[in-house]
This record gives C-alpha cells, sequence and structure tokens, in this order.
C-alpha cells in the first residue's frame, strides 16, 4: 500500500493534522518522506495511533506511550505497568461509583434539608477524609 498523506492519516484515525505533527515531535510516530509540504506515513501508522488512543483511553501520558515505542522495533508493552494502571482505574472506578451513589441519595433524599439527613452527614464526612488524604499527599 502506498504511504497516506497526513489529510488521510488525519481522516482515517480522527486525529487531527495538528496532533499527528505533535505526536511526530515527540517522537510517537514518524512520517517517511513529503508530498509537496504535506507530510507521508506509512500505513502502519493507523496501527500505531489505534495504540496510542488506546493507551490514553486507558490514562497513560504520552511520555508513558512513548516507552513503548522503542526506535526500529514493534511495540514493547511493559505487563506491571499495565497492571498498575489497570490497579488505578479499579481505585477511580469505586471513587467515582461512590460519588454516583452519592449524588442519587441526594437527589432522592426525603429530608427538606440536606443536612438533616444522617446518610448525607455521613457521605460529607467520607469526602472530608478523601480531601484529607488528597492534601496529605501533595
Amino acid at each position: 500500500m502506498d504511504a497516506l498523506d497526513i489529510t488521510e492519516v488525519a481522516r482515517r484515525s480522527g486525529v487531527p493534522a495538528s496532533a499527528l505533527r505533535f505526536y511526530e515531535e515527540k517522537g510517537l510516530i514518524a512520517s517517511v518522506g513529503r508530498r509537496g509540504l504535506r507530510r507521508l506515513f506509512d500505513p502502519g501508522v493507523l496501527e500505531r495511533l489505534a495504540l496510542i488512543a488506546l493507551g490514553r483511553a486507558a490514562g497513560f501520558s504520552l511520555d508513558e506511550i512513548a516507552r513503548v515505542f522503542a526506535p526500529g522495533r514493534r511495540p514493547r508493552i511493559d505487563r506491571k505497568m499495565l497492571t498498575a494502571q489497570a490497579e488505578k482505574l479499579d481505585k477511580r472506578i469505586h471513587e467515582l461509583s461512590a460519588m454516583r451513589d452519592s449524588l442519587r441519595h441526594a437527589a432522592a433524599c426525603p429530608h427538606p434539608n440536606h443536612l438533616d439527613c444522617p446518610t448525607f452527614r455521613r457521605l460529607l464526612r467520607g469526602a472530608m477524609k478523601g480531601s484529607r488524604a488528597q492534601v496529605s499527599k501533595r
């Protein structure tokens, strides 16, 4: 298959041309030449962009993703890094689930004033413990 120009890569991948140029600057992708002023890419760049998108969706930074793409070889995925990220996501899912449940309770709470509700007050205490833990980590 022939090289794809940056416009075609952007169209097929859904990644804006500006992001493609940025990814190239960061060493995540590499152009194989130019047609006039337009960068050309090997069609394999689409798979690499899919891996980058997957990494970003999983919460990895571009620097972390860049370590997966050593020059001149296939992507090498660090399984320990994946496990650690999965654990971070599990923690975040737990936090978000608790927040969702708190919001649902507050929306349906039968007490005229939320501060009179024992469940809501327990949720407030839990939120304070969480914010103190966040401040102490900084």
